[in-house]
């Protein structure tokens, strides 16, 4: 049975508030967990956190792929990835309390190679785009390998960093946050030990809020596809800008309460973070469909790696130049990421169009 469009709505906003609810108690869990479990900003603490706050686009991704919908799952990874940066210009607009901006209070050299990251799998990405889609061997193909290995590669790195860097104060700008960065994750868990909630506990908090994060993920997928073919928009545009928006709700949310908790680059590290993770969602995608995604991707898809490239590079400039002051509750660079991805969206239309 054919469901009308006020219920296909209905449907995809009461997924979307699932997906909020649930993710805010998967970040709060991974904090707990990560502490509890001394995995801290090792390499088990930096996948767990991004395989819980990405676990929508997981659902999205899987259940696309497993329908035969690669446009959709190409077009939520890609758009995910635009529309998550975005997130930083709402922290850095409505988290943020005094005249520093957000680039200027979370600077740090280790942000900038997260940044640089996020780059770096991007880049692979558009080469990927370049094979021929014959190049497949049981059911992988060279980039999204290679994405998984460049995206390990730099957890390492990062982890390295985080523990020192040969610069003056390790990497850190003078004047920056006060607290070290994750201490957002430390206060987490003495307020979840403060209320008696035991390691267990969280675990299965944890477990049951993925388990609602993945099915909420995949009726968003069904829903959200149903009702652009309703309103004749096509499943890469509705990928990249609604369902894309949809998925990044916790990471609005939970970014907004590490701000205000003065954890400014534990915000920025997980936007960077999930960035860089999204574009391993290929090789989910690749082996669940049993097609080369990346050489069938449209112009689109391109389009919308290079936006998102463009959009990581302003912040990343920011974060090495720092804007002192703000403006319309905004530092510079945030001004120009949103006017960036507002013609960028525009532009995408265009592309789609032509």
């Amino acid at each position: 049975m054919t469901l009308s469009l006020p219920v296909l709505l209905l449907v995809f906003v009461a997924a979307a508030a699932a997906i909020w609810v649930a993710g805010v108690q998967l970040s709060r869990q991974t904090d707990v967990l990560s502490t509890r479990l001394h995995l801290g900003q090792a390499l088990g603490g930096l996948i767990l956190l991004a395989l819980a706050t990405n676990l929508p686009e997981i659902a999205i991704v899987a259940s696309a792929s497993l329908s035969g919908n690669v446009g959709v799952a190409v077009g939520n990874i890609l758009g995910g990835i635009a529309i998550q940066t975005v997130v930083l210009v709402a922290l850095d607009a409505f988290g943020i309390r005094g005249r520093r901006p957000l680039t200027y209070q979370a600077a740090s050299l280790v942000l900038v190679l997260e940044g640089v990251l996020v780059v770096a799998v991007l880049a692979v990405v558009i080469a990927g785009s370049q094979l021929p889609a014959g190049l497949i061997w049981w059911r992988l193909t060279p980039a999204p390998v290679l994405i998984a290995a460049l995206w390990v590669v730099g957890l390492l790195l990062l982890q390295r960093a985080g523990k020192h860097l040969p610069w003056h104060e390790s990497g850190e700008a003078p004047d920056n946050q006060g607290p070290p960065k994750g201490h957002s994750q430390q206060e987490a868990e003495h307020d979840a030990t403060s209320k008696g909630t035991s390691t267990a506990k969280s675990a299965t908090i944890f477990g049951i809020s993925a388990l609602v994060t993945l099915a909420a993920g995949v009726v968003l997928e069904r829903s959200g596809d149903a009702i652009a073919g309703d309103i004749g928009l096509s499943g890469v545009l509705f990928g990249a800008t609604v369902l894309a928006a949809a998925t990044s709700l916790p990471e609005l949310s939970t970014g907004l309460t590490s701000v205000r908790q003065g954890d400014y680059q534990l915000a920025v590290s997980d936007i960077f973070g999930g960035n860089a993770f999204l574009p391993v969602l290929f090789l989910v995608a690749t082996l669940l469909s049993g097609k080369a995604v990346l050489p069938h991707a449209q112009n689109t898809d391109i389009y919308l790696t290079a936006l998102g490239v463009l959009l990581t590079i302003v912040y990343v400039v920011g974060l090495v130049f720092r804007p002192e002051h703000r403006r319309a509750r905004m530092g510079l660079d945030s001004i120009v990421v949103l006017v960036l991805y507002a013609v960028g969206v525009a532009g995408l239309f265009a592309v789609a169009s032509s």
